[in-house]
């Protein structure tokens, strides 16, 4: 049976790709092998990481590995690649076209932001803007009603807290407290306006939901409709970021239905070219 003896540590950066590898040194023992290769470079290899890996091999074991055709992987134990492609396509605003999908009457909500900023009194706000390019409103309102126990949300005296009534169903959130369904999504509309951002060529779509991390079930239903519908990268926010908080995991389902659709391409682009399946799996982490 071959040993799996060699072990690379990959970082795939936007110029760059850094690759180290532990390998037998012969004796028994190990040596290590350090590479730098240029991220892009389809006029010598198609993909970098594999190219890195395919350099090493042949160095340590003196057998013709051709530089287009699958890897073969008896001897790698274990593959751990890290990369920048996310934040360098963040940065340079290279990510995925995408919309946002939020409750009704909260379309500016990311936009707006918060009083997070370098200078909390600079009356001339310079604000990045956002990654999505087109807002679709969810027709749907759900409400935390106040309990009867003292706490952070019902208060210390929450015997003086005014009475509103549930117009809709009571369930149980996630939390184990009881949330009011004032009104189920309106499916049918957003049907409608979800195919004109399709016909538009937006594949990639955000859903933030109010109170969704708490009751998540309206986020689910609109994400069943959407993949239904052909979007390629559904995120919904209480899946990505389950906090209480809005804004920020907002912020973070945008960032990974911008983000997402174009690591995976990278992704794809390195698993076409890496290896050869066999028995016993090459160990691969993504970091």
């Amino acid at each position: 049976m071959t040993t799996r003896e060699f072990h690379f540590s990959i970082d795939r950066g936007g110029t760059f790709t850094d690759v180290f590898a532990q390998v037998p040194d012969g004796k028994g023992g190990s040596a290590y092998k350090v590479l730098k290769l240029l991220s892009e470079d389809p006029s010598n290899y198609p993909d970098a990481p594999r190219e890195g890996i395919r350099r090493v091999l042949e160095q340590v074991t003196g057998s013709s590995h051709p530089r287009h055709a699958p890897l073969d992987t008896s001897r790698i134990a274990s593959i751990r690649m890290g990369t920048t492609v996310a934040t360098n396509a963040l940065l340079e605003r290279a990510g995925e076209r995408t919309a946002l999908v939020v409750t009704a009457g909260l379309r500016d909500l990311l936009h707006i932001g918060n009083q997070s900023r370098p200078n909390i009194f600079d009356l001339r706000i310079a604000s990045p803007q956002p990654l999505y390019e087109a807002v679709v409103e969810v027709d749907e309102a759900v409400m935390l009603p106040l309990g009867t126990e003292p706490g952070p949300r019902n208060g210390p005296t929450p015997q003086l807290n005014p009475s509103i009534p549930c117009p809709g169903k009571r369930v149980v959130g996630t939390t184990g407290e009881e949330v009011c369904v004032r009104k189920e999504p309106d499916l049918q509309r957003l049907e409608q306006d979800l195919q004109a951002v399709l016909a538009s060529g937006i594949n990639s779509i955000a859903v933030v939901l109010k109170h969704a991390a708490i009751y998540p079930e309206h986020e689910r239903l609109v994400g069943q409709l959407a993949s239904k519908m052909g979007f390629k990268q559904v995120s919904l926010s209480h899946a990505v970021m389950p906090m209480v908080k809005m804004v920020p995991r907002g912020f973070t389902a945008a960032a990974d239905a911008y983000l997402t659709p174009h690591i995976l391409r990278c992704e794809a682009g390195t698993q076409e070219h890496r290896c050869r399946r066999q028995v016993g799996a090459v160990q691969v982490e993504a970091k």
